[in-house]
This record gives structure tokens, C-alpha cells and sequence, in this order.
């Protein structure tokens, strides 16, 4: 573990579960508000938990009427928990690998709801991906210190 990523994840242990969610719902919101991932109903009014082993970071979040929410502590257990590392959700989020690829290689565990875990599963499988989204995800692997994803798509 990086000396950054060290410190992100004792920041993130000292944090209430509404500001550990804040970074990524805020980018889900403006990938949703920009057209590029717009949630289906199926996950309306459930809690999920990011999990990135790696940093030891946990994100509960909420969909709401096609939003994205931060879950607070009275959220409850959430309905669905996805677990990887950082360098594979990286790769997820650049497109360059799928969710199958990911949980058949056990580098993303779904646990939870499995109606729900499939709708999310063929959700991202299928959210279009912006060109610029790929150089992103591995500049972020550089600035964290872990692999960059590879180049090109899938």
C-alpha cells in the first residue's frame, strides 16, 4: 500500500458514512446528469456498498427516484455489495473489461440481492463510456499508485 493510499484509507475510516459516499455519488450524479449512466427503475429505493479492498475503503449509496444518494448510518444493511480492488473497478469503469470477466476471475465479488446484483451487472455491462474516460482511469491508477489499466477497449 502506497504511502497515499494509506493515508486515504485512515481518513475514510474517521469518516461518517455520508461523507465517505460523498466523491463517488457526486460523480455518479454528474455521469447521470450528463447522460452516461442512467440508472434502470430495478435499482430505485435500494442501498448498495462499494467495497475497494485495496484501500480499505467502504461506500454506501443509495438510488433514489434515478438519483444517486449518500446511505446513511439508519440506511440499514445494504441490498448489494460489489468488492475489488482498485486497479479492476478501474478497468470496469475505462470499459475495458466486463463484470463477467471480473467475477469469473474473482476480482469482483457480488454479494447480496442477486436479481438486484444481474440488473447492475447488465447495467454497467452496457453504459456507454466516454472517450476520455479511459486516459482518466489511468491517470487515477497512476496518482494511486497501483496499475494502470491497459489501453484500448475491449
Amino acid at each position: 500500500m502506497s504511502v497515499l493510499q494509506g493515508l486515504l484509507a485512515r481518513v475514510h475510516r474517521r469518516m461518517p458514512a455520508r461523507a465517505r459516499a460523498l466523491p463517488l455519488v457526486s460523480a455518479l450524479e454528474l455521469a447521470r446528469r450528463a447522460g452516461w449512466l442512467e440508472p434502470p427503475a430495478a435499482l430505485d429505493g435500494h442501498t448498495f456498498l462499494l467495497t475497494v479492498e485495496d484501500l480499505g475503503l467502504d461506500v454506501p449509496f443509495r438510488c433514489e427516484q434515478g438519483r444517486f444518494r449518500s446511505a446513511g448510518s439508519n440506511a440499514g444493511d445494504p441490498e448489494l455489495t460489489l468488492r475489488a480492488r482498485v486497479p479492476d473497478y478501474l478497468r470496469l469503469l475505462a470499459g475495458q473489461c466486463d463484470t463477467d470477466t471480473l467475477f469469473f476471475q474473482r476480482k469482483l465479488v457480488i454479494s447480496g440481492d442477486t436479481a438486484l446484483g444481474l440488473e447492475v451487472k447488465y447495467w454497467l455491462d452496457a453504459a456507454p463510456r466516454p472517450p476520455w474516460l479511459e486516459p482518466l482511469a489511468s491517470r487515477l491508477a497512476a496518482g494511486l499508485g497501483v496499475a494502470a489499466p491497459e489501453t484500448g477497449h475491449r
